[in-house]
């Protein structure tokens, strides 16, 4: 077997990580043991993602014409891809948490559904709630809005008939104050 056929069928594994997941992550593993890249892949497993050690080439082929092409910035160096798709928030961690007790891999950033995003980025989107929730919450907000609409059409004519009330009593009170005012006015020139 020639080295053509291994590699197309590395870059058909990659493809199928990348239909499975939502979120790539790449970091360098430079210094790293085999048995520390080994612990990473378990902890990994234990969160639903998966740590591949592949060459940037084959990478670069699997996500070509991808939506996951803009991982092409991060794919410099020798890189380990994190795959995730549920639990991004508790896979983050690990790898934080790996780290920080190796002190011998970097961050260089991640892709989530086909966006190249940041460390800070990426926490950020990890820290929002679940897709449902958030669903639930954009429901309940659309399932309000024609109840606050219909409120607010409601008070119209109400408002509309105070501000009426209101200009009569309003003129009468401008011109009794106009009439005092000319009273006063009369008054020293009468006293004159």
């Amino acid at each position: 077997m020639g080295k053509r056929p291994v590699k197309e069928a590395l870059v058909g594994d990659l493809q199928k990580l990348l239909e499975k997941s939502s979120v790539v992550m790449v970091i360098d593993y430079r210094g790293l043991s085999v048995a520390e890249i080994t612990g990473l892949r378990r902890r990994m497993r234990e969160h639903g993602g998966t740590c591949v050690v592949a060459k940037n080439t084959l990478m670069g082929v699997a996500t070509r014409e991808t939506a996951w092409r803009n991982i092409d910035p991060l794919l410099a160096g020798p890189s380990a891809f994190l795959f995730g798709n549920e639990k991004l928030k508790e896979m983050l961690k690990t790898y934080e948490d790996f780290a920080r007790e190796t002190k011998k891999t970097e961050f260089r950033g991640a892709v989530v559904d086909g966006t190249l995003v940041t460390l800070d980025g990426l926490k950020a989107i990890a820290d929002l709630p679940p897709k449902e929730v958030l669903l639930a919450q954009f429901a309940g907000a659309l399932k309000v809005l024609p109840t606050k609409i219909a409120v607010g059409i409601n008070q119209v004519p109400t408002k509309v008939a105070v501000g009426i009330n209101e200009v009569p009593a309003g003129l009468a009170r401008v011109l009794e104050a106009l009439r005092k005012q000319k009273e006063e006015q009369q008054q020293p020139q009468a006293a004159a």
